[in-house]
């Protein structure tokens, strides 16, 4: 099983960046399916009305929102549904990796989030001052990956307008025309009870990828401070703490300064070859006297007599 789990995270860093977003909102869609039944009440409810699950999705209650503020970032890697994150995903796919001919990974990745955030921001904005929506502001929360998708799909199509696409029963279209195609159906379905927000939500996210196209053609990228904020935070988490070991060693005589440490023999040596020059001074003092020493022999002689 360890293995397994080394297999996937190697291959998750050597992934390119559309790979990583594709596996992480996998990822968290299968931790979901696993933990639901432990949390499941009964009679069940859906999985995205558990208490649990409502701490991931972004509220658009006024009141809510400053104490879950995490649910910005969060909701747009979340999906309840089979097949909302496998219409999510092969869109990412598709128009990722048609984004990724003409611009780099490190911008589809940060436009995946500015995405995420233009469309959250609209969808709690439209729930909070148009009447239409006010009503379901306390209980409304949003999630899915559409308002990022939304956003790379707009930018795509805004700064490659002749682009063209091989469509079933349609043929050959311009990218453009599905892209205004798909924007119409929003603004339509935005006044239907059903899903409301999620379409509020791509309309956030189309107008933030075009914002994108248009100021790219300007020479700016608005993607690069996400990128910086996303840099920061990785390399935060990488960071591993230091900790100092303390280990209980022998005591050793420190070694004299400039020196290595002595073996047994060298000092045996040493101290052979100072008790024999000890000795010749000796001699030499009996035979001519202590005037004879040199100021070397008297030094040495001195230390002698001191140990």
């Amino acid at each position: 099983m360890d293995g397994i789990f080394t297999e996937m995270n190697r291959r998750f860093k050597v992934s390119s960046i559309l790979a990583k977003y594709i596996y992480i909102n996998v990822g968290v869609f299968i931790i979901i399916l696993l933990i639901a039944p432990f949390i499941q009440p009964l009679p069940p409810l859906p999985l995205q009305k558990l208490s649990a699950f409502l701490y991931i999705q972004m509220p658009s209650s006024v009141e809510l929102l400053p104490y879950r503020p995490w649910t910005i970032f969060t909701y747009m890697f979340v999906h309840f549904e089979f097949l909302h994150i496998l219409f999510n995903m092969l869109w990412f796919y598709w128009f990722g990796k048609i984004f990724l001919q003409f611009f780099n990974p490190r911008q589809l990745g940060g436009l995946y989030v500015l995405g995420g955030l233009a469309g959250g921001a609209l969808f709690f904005i439209a729930y909070n001052l148009l009447p239409l929506y006010k009503e379901q502001a306390a209980n409304s929360f949003l999630c899915g990956a559409s308002a990022s998708v939304m956003a790379i799909v707009f930018a795509v199509s805004i700064s490659q307008k002749d682009y063209r696409l091989n469509l079933l029963l349609l043929g050959r279209i311009k990218l453009i025309y599905l892209a205004i195609g798909v924007f119409i159906i929003d603004l339509y379905a935005i006044n239907s009870n059903n899903n409301a927000g999620g379409h509020i939500a791509h309309i956030g996210g189309s107008l933030l990828g075009i914002f994108f196209a248009l100021q790219y053609r300007r020479g700016k990228d608005i993607t690069r401070f996400i990128n910086r904020m996303i840099d920061f935070f990785v390399n935060f988490s990488r960071r591993k703490p230091k900790f100092r070991v303390y280990r209980n060693k022998p005591y050793q005589p420190p070694p004299s300064q400039g020196r290595r440490p002595e073996t047994d023999d060298a000092y045996l040596r040493r101290k052979n070859e100072e008790e024999r020059a000890i000795d010749q001074i000796l001699d030499k003092l009996k035979r001519s006297g202590y005037e004879s020493l040199t100021s070397e022999e008297k030094k040495r002689l001195f230390n002698a007599s001191k140990s």
